[in-house]
């Protein structure tokens, strides 16, 4: 449960990243954005799979590039459900995704499944004592 807390946590930060840096995207506050994470979560859980599954040849023949524009559409989405949470246009959708999925992967990589940070030690997986 706690990993799930640390993510959204983590989703809300990439959430108010991408409405500082991409100049389409309006974020009202702190709650629009915890609110806008936990829809975007909810959408990406339950819709986005099924929208992979129907767009796969489309997927499969932009080699995995055409993901972004299904995470922008999610954005717009959550952004068409929550008030104070604005994005304007699919090009704004589009940046935005990009830069959440950078910024969220860049920040749950290090994340395990209880919420706790995690490590490789290469010594010991080498043999090494």
């Amino acid at each position: 449960m706690k990993g799930i807390i640390v993510r959204w946590f983590f989703l809300t930060v990439a959430i108010l990243v991408a409405a500082y840096m991409v100049d389409g995207i309006h974020v009202a506050g702190l709650p629009a954005a915890i609110l806008a994470a936990g829809v975007l979560g909810f959408l990406n859980a339950f819709f986005r799979p099924i929208l992979l599954i129907l767009t796969l040849p489309l997927n499969i023949l932009t080699l995995g590039l055409f993901t972004f524009a299904i995470n922008a559409i999610l954005l717009m989405m959550a952004s068409g459900v929550i008030h104070g949470f604005v994005v304007n246009g699919f090009g704004s959708a589009l940046l935005g995704s990009l830069l959440i999925s950078v910024v969220s992967w860049l920040l749950t990589s290090f994340i395990n499944e209880r919420g706790t940070v995690q490590y490789i030690d290469l010594t010991r997986r080498n043999g090494r004592n």
